[in-house]
């Protein structure tokens, strides 16, 4: 059965065709109502029709309404304000869709009519460094985003673009052929190169022939040079084992990584075509794109190649978007990185239209803020130094165990680390998806695991509180939760009823806007609606049809926290 707001969308968008052939219905949607006493759903989409076309836009609504058939769906339908159409569902409406989805339909929400290719590129670490804070938004958002596509049924392929290439690894093979210490690589990879590399900077800052040797092992790296090209794959091959044991923590997978230096190829048959079509063209021995066209970017030119004949970010980008294009065809391709590099992407997004102006892709920069410590400053160890994401998510667990162990005593080390592994994860990644991803956000352990508030301990909390309810009445949740008749009579019941109902809206918003903290905010509303259901509403203890009815509305609620958390990429337990 389709979501009640997608039944009530369509025939709104008919009833407008039958007024106005001519209309884009696309835009014409169905939301919730901000305030429930003037309906459960709106729409405000008429009014804009009608300033397109110069019409009265209550007429409109009028029109629009004398042709509107919803009565097995609305008690009534109202035309409010300046052209709001308010509709106030049928509480057997309601009913109906809560029956389907306790009796294992889709959770609110159906798969796309019109599936797209998306393609998610996020997280980006680079080799040879060890991952840190820095990559977490990056990572956990991009994660986010395919989770939250791919179960509205869209096609995702999330692409993990690796630094590989570039400046830095001159001076790591310098440090690598004369100081690499064999014993600290075997022990610590990662933590052996950034100290290679440190050194060799410093040595080149202070001595010219040192910074000199290092440009020359870059370029018999880049010329193919066996040795070189052997060191370099083995760093490689170390930071990669880094970056999956990591992911695996976080439970972040990636259908495709490939590195930066995957598409050197491409880069100078790429620069020839864009100065050929008189797209870039020579500035100071350089080859730039100009934008006079575009006023923010007039003064912000695209550099595609140096006065040396090197390429850059911008060429790489530009053939990594065409590999893309070719191999996957996407309908959206998706960069997850942080605000620092919005002009980046304005430029090559500006650039690739003159490039490929027929290609039908949706391009999408979704950028995000910095990480405050409680100072508000940088997020940073005491010391200064950038905190490695393998030592903060060690610290997660850390501080969550203690919690859990003095909460649950009676229960095994192992069985206390899980759970603190779940809390721990859980509330890193929940809190840094619930602020508005263009906002800094300040890091506070004490917010982030606590019980109470918008955090994730307090949902998962929620979800085990409500599986708890099966446990003590000695019930399975499948035997009792689907009973033929679900009965909404108590306020609370209601208010619960009509939150379950807008998952759906919920998820097609945070695929839209690429804004999982709507996801967020919705998920903790419902664990409010479901605490006043729970403390106002016999559920155990009631007359055997309330009492199979309000199970099924809890397991309803369980199910929906469990599917909202895990699009978070947020694990939950049976028992806390």
């Amino acid at each position: 059965m389709p979501p009640i707001n997608k039944l009530i969308e369509l025939r709104l968008q008919e009833a407008v065709l039958a007024v106005l052939p001519d209309a884009d219905v696309a835009s014409v949607l169905v939301r919730p109502c901000p305030d429930p006493k003037f309906g459960d759903y709106q729409t405000n989409a008429l009014m804009g029709l009608a300033k397109a076309r110069k019409l009265n836009p209550r007429q409109l609504a009028a029109d629009v309404f004398a042709r509107l058939n919803l009565t097995d769906l609305c008690e009534r339908v109202e035309i409010a304000g300046a052209g709001f159409l308010n509709f106030h569902i049928k509480r057997q409406a309601q009913v109906a869709a809560l029956e389907a989805a306790a009796a294992g339909g889709p959770l609110f929400f159906e798969p796309a009519d019109k599936p797209r290719t998306v393609v998610i590129d996020f997280s980006s670490p680079n080799v040879a460094k060890a991952m840190h804070v820095g990559h977490i938004r990056s990572t956990i958002l991009g994660d986010s985003l395919a989770r939250t596509l791919r179960l509205l049924g869209h096609r995702v392929v999330t692409d993990n673009h690796i630094g590989d290439w570039g400046t830095q690894f001159g001076k790591l093979l310098v440090g690598w052929k004369l100081h690499l210490d064999a014993a600290a690589l075997k022990a610590d990879p990662i933590g052996e190169m950034e100290r290679l590399y440190k050194l060799v900077n410093r040595l080149s800052e202070a001595d010219p022939a040192v910074l000199e040797e290092a440009r020359q092992e870059l370029v018999r790296l880049q010329r193919g040079d066996e040795e070189n090209l052997r060191i370099w794959r083995e760093m490689i091959a170390l930071s990669q084992v880094q970056f999956d044991t990591i992911y695996e923590r976080l439970g972040v997978r990636f259908d495709v990584t490939l590195g930066e230096s995957f598409y050197n190829p491409r880069l100078q048959p790429l620069v020839q075509e864009l100065v050929g079509k008189g797209i870039a063209v020579e500035s100071e021995g350089a080859k730039v794109v100009f934008f006079e066209e575009i006023p923010t970017l007039k003064a912000h030119p695209a550099l595609v190649q140096k006065s040396d004949g090197a390429a850059n970010y911008t060429t790489t980008d530009l053939a990594t978007m065409a590999h893309r294009l070719e191999t996957w065809k996407p309908d959206e391709i998706v960069y997850v990185t942080d605000g620092r590099q919005q002009l980046h992407f304005q430029q090559i997004f500006a650039v690739f239209q003159k490039w490929r102006s027929g290609e039908k892709v949706r391009l999408a920069h979704v950028w995000f803020g910095s990480i405050l410590g409680e100072d508000g400053k940088p997020f940073k160890t005491r010391s200064g130094e950038t905190i490695k994401l393998t030592d903060l998510l060690d610290e997660a667990a850390e501080r969550a165990l203690k919690t859990v162990a003095e909460k649950n005593p009676t229960l095994t080390e192992a069985e206390q680390r899980e759970i603190a592994r779940v809390i721990g994860l859980g509330a890193v990644k929940y809190s840094d998806l619930l602020p508005n991803r263009q906002s800094d956000y300040v890091f506070s352990w004490d917010k982030m695991l606590a019980l109470n508030g918008n955090t994730a301990p307090y949902l998962q909390y929620a979800y085990a509180r409500i599986r708890s309810i099966f446990r003590k009445g000695n019930v399975g949740a499948e035997a009792e939760a689907a009973p033929a008749r679900i009965l909404l009579d108590a306020p609370q019941e209601v208010a619960l009823a009509r939150r379950l109902l807008n998952f759906g809206i919920i998820l097609e918003a945070v695929a839209e806007e690429y804004r999982p903290n709507f996801l967020c905010n919705y998920l903790y509303d419902l664990a409010g609606d479901f605490t006043a259901f729970y403390e106002n509403c016999q559920v155990l203890k009631a007359e055997p049809e309330s009492r199979a009815s309000r199970l099924a509305i809890c397991d309803l609620t369980a199910r929906v926290l469990k599917q909202g958390l895990d699009v978070l990429g947020i694990e939950t337990l049976e028992q806390m």
